[in-house]
Order: C-alpha cells, then structure tokens, then sequence
C-alpha cells in the first residue's frame, strides 16, 4: 500500500485539471481508498475551486 501523501499533488492535478472526482483520481492512481488522508474540509474546498 502506497503512502498517501506522495500522491496528494497527482490527486489535485486529477481532480482540478481533469475534473475527476478524489474517488475518481485514487481509482486512477491504484490507491486504496481506506487510506485516502483527505479531509472533509479539503475535500470540500477543492470542490468549490470546480464550481
């Protein structure tokens, strides 16, 4: 299993570039996502920046 943090930025790239969602872009990367480290309050702004 991966260490979530290292893939953070490729998330972020996924999610704001490509307009994936995060479960989208952990499904892309191959990351397990019981072990995803987002926050509810991440996962929310980077919502906002795609609206």
């Amino acid at each position: 299993m991966a260490d979530h943090e290292n893939y953070q930025v490729a998330i972020d790239i996924l999610r704001c570039h490509l307009g994936m969602s995060a479960e989208e872009a952990r499904k892309e990367l191959g990351l397990d996502n019981q072990s995803n480290g987002l926050t509810d309050t991440q996962d929310a702004l980077v919502g906002l920046l795609q609206d």
